[in-house]
């Protein structure tokens, strides 16, 4: 392992507070920074986790001007990611940002352009990718124990006119930001989405449905994917729909499938061979990480289980030390992140388009695809 230290600058402090003691337990970290705009919940986390006062900030511009800052995490709202990372990227620090990588194509394009321009590491922290059940199903891929894919369904279904979640959020497009549902479903079969066909179905209330124009309670789309003849189905619903929060993906194979559990903690099933069926408890993650941050995927590691997401487990189903990982592991070792930015934007204009394919009656659009 490199011994090079870096220092990251977390921005956000919603769930982003909870990448602070990973970030401090990484043998590749020298020091950990915050930035919140509340005063209040600033001075907190700096005295609980013992941050060095120098390295917290209540304004984000003067993150980047910093020399002594290597690395900035951006986990604020959606509307904020495209203008973070690019002031970031362009400042020559590494730059990591939860999802979506942004909400316009155009931005996506200049995200991507920033990242070859300066040739530092960008990632998109797609928590859905390192999730304990999609590292179990990629398993399964990778080794051969599914055969030849012949299908796969995502899904991300969510009430989110439940209290805590910000203004923004009401009426927000379904597909908008579609990454969670999206993204397992090309990772697993190791390539991009081509094309898009996309459906909305019933109706939103007409307060929620005059805030972005966008009148759909469910959005369905189906992707062509990059040099496969497998077709993804994706389903999204963050309004007006009763049903428990799932976010899900399904994979069929010619030896084996998998599917996810009908209501949580039931256990998701796997499909060994002929009429056979198996509820499997899917296993940690943990042996996939280095020693110092492995105990991060553990459930009793939430510090705010009230945030809804946190359902599925410690961090988005112990997703949270390996983005960690990976992020600091493409630092050390001068590479590409695993969901860099040519990646990460068509993980997020798949979503964006199938948006506007429901808003223009399910006419194809075509992904775009800022690979070289």
């Amino acid at each position: 392992m490199s011994d090079q230290k870096i220092t990251v600058v977390i921005v956000g402090m919603g769930f982003g507070k909870e990448f602070i003691p990973i970030y401090q337990s990484h043998p590749n970290i020298k020091e950990v920074g915050i930035c919140t705009r509340n005063p209040k919940t600033l001075d907190e986390l700096a005295t609980r986790f013992n941050l060095n006062r120098d390295l917290c900030f209540t304004d984000f511009e003067e993150v980047p001007k910093r020399d002594d800052v290597d690395a900035i995490h951006i986990v604020t709202p959606v509307p904020e990611h495209a203008k973070m990372t690019l002031a970031s990227l362009n400042a020559h620090k590494h730059t990591a940002c939860t999802i979506p990588m942004a909400m316009t194509v155009e931005d996506c394009k200049a995200i991507v352009e920033a990242k070859k321009r300066v040739n530092k590491v960008y990632m998109m922290m797609e928590t859905a990718l390192y999730t304990r059940e999609f590292l179990y199903g990629l398993n399964l891929a990778d080794t051969g124990k599914l055969g030849k894919i012949q299908f796969v369904r995502g899904s991300h279904i969510q009430d989110m006119s439940m209290e805590g979640w910000a203004e923004y959020w009401k009426g927000f497009p379904p597909m908008l930001n579609g990454t969670h549902a999206i993204s397992p479903l090309l990772r697993i079969n190791n390539t991009k989405a081509e094309t898009v066909v996309c459906h909305g179905s019933g109706r939103l209330s007409e307060d929620l449905a005059k805030r972005y124009g966008s009148p759909f309670a469910v959005e369905t789309a189906t992707f062509t994917l990059k040099n496969s003849d497998v077709v993804a189905e994706a389903t999204r619903s963050l309004f007006d729909v009763v049903r428990q929060y799932r976010e899900s993906y399904d994979v069929y194979g010619t030896k084996m499938s998998f599917e996810w559990e009908q209501l949580a903690d039931e256990h998701h099933v796997v499909f060994p061979g002929g009429e056979d069926a198996e509820r499997i408890e899917v296993p940690d993650t943990d042996e996939l990480l280095i020693e110092p941050i492995k105990h991060f995927t553990k459930r009793e590691k939430i510090d705010d289980p009230n945030h809804v997401s946190f359902l599925q487990g410690a961090g988005h189903g112990g997703s949270h030390p390996h983005l960690v990982q990976e992020f600091v592991a493409a630092i050390v070792e001068g590479r590409d992140s695993a969901v860099d930015a040519d990646l990460a934007a068509n993980y997020t204009c798949a979503g964006i388009c199938a948006h506007e394919s429901a808003m223009n009656g399910g006419k194809r659009i075509t992904i775009p695809d800022f690979e070289d």
